[in-house]
């Protein structure tokens, strides 16, 4: 048996496609696998899954929990503070590292006003009296990234892993059908967005140029298969979307190399 090992660092939409996707108890995908057992026999893929707040906090974080944090019992759900300051993807010999635009596009982060560390409150308004006044004296909201701040960033994790690994690097894009949008007249919106995502899918395209990275493009994928049935709201996908990117990194991975 033949194993690729995938380091995934990323959300849903990576963790859906390539690993496993259930809602309410009930499997909707089962990952790359169902793909590859079939298409190339002999081959196994070995996903590791990490959860990533986003491209700016991923290359400013040494590796450390910062004191202030480790002795708060902080409901962080899917992003605790291993994975909010670990640099695992950095240090794990992999033969593929798999990064989405998802978080940079989605995800607003908090800035510690003493120390300068990102930080990614999950479920906030959720918390405590006593911890979310914590959170409004110690932090404050730094808001999104723009674009190009974050090809800056993504192009610097890129460099990173490419300083000590021959590991192919694949980025997700977003899809930017948005369900339920219908504008016409985009005077006086600013950035709405699916202007937003259009915004950094073009932006990714550059850096692909630049870089020699693949793009998964997830966008043109949920284009032709039609939004309004393989999309579930602006993050989620069906089973039947899962499986259609999951063919689509089994498509590019073969292009690479990577089952010869």
């Amino acid at each position: 048996m033949r194993r690729l090992n995938l380091f995934v660092k990323g959300n849903v939409d990576l963790r859906d496609s390539l690993l496993v996707s259930s809602v309410g108890g009930k499997l909707q995908w089962n990952g790359i696998n169902e793909i590859v057992r079939q298409a190339f026999p002999g081959h196994l893929v070995r996903v590791r899954h990490e959860t990533c707040t986003r491209s700016d906090a991923l290359t400013a974080t040494d590796g450390t929990i910062p004191e202030g944090l480790t002795d708060r019992a902080l409901a962080l759900g899917p992003y605790p503070l291993e994975s909010q300051f670990g640099r695992k993807v950095f240090e794990t010999a992999s033969d593929v590292v798999v990064f989405s635009l998802q978080p940079d596009v989605f995800n607003n982060l908090w800035r510690h006003r003493h120390d300068g560390y990102l930080f990614y409150p999950h479920g906030w308004p959720d918390w405590p009296a006593g911890e979310r006044q914590w959170l409004r004296e110690c932090f404050e909201d730094v808001g999104y990234l723009d674009a190009g701040t974050s090809m800056k960033h993504l192009g610097r994790i890129c460099q990173e892993i490419r300083a000590s690994s021959d590991a192919h690097i694949l980025i997700y894009n977003v899809p930017a059908a948005i369900p339920g949008e219908q504008v016409h007249c985009y005077s006086g919106l600013g950035e709405i967005l699916s202007t937003r995502i259009r915004r950094f899918n073009l932006a990714l395209i550059e850096l692909a140029q630049e870089l020699g990275i693949s793009v998964v493009d997830v966008d043109a994928l949920v284009s032709c298969a039609g939004a309004d049935r393989v999309r579930v709201g602006p993050v989620h996908l069906t089973g039947e979307g899962q499986r259609l990117v999951a063919q689509e990194v089994v498509r590019i991975l073969q292009d690479l190399g990577c089952f010869d």
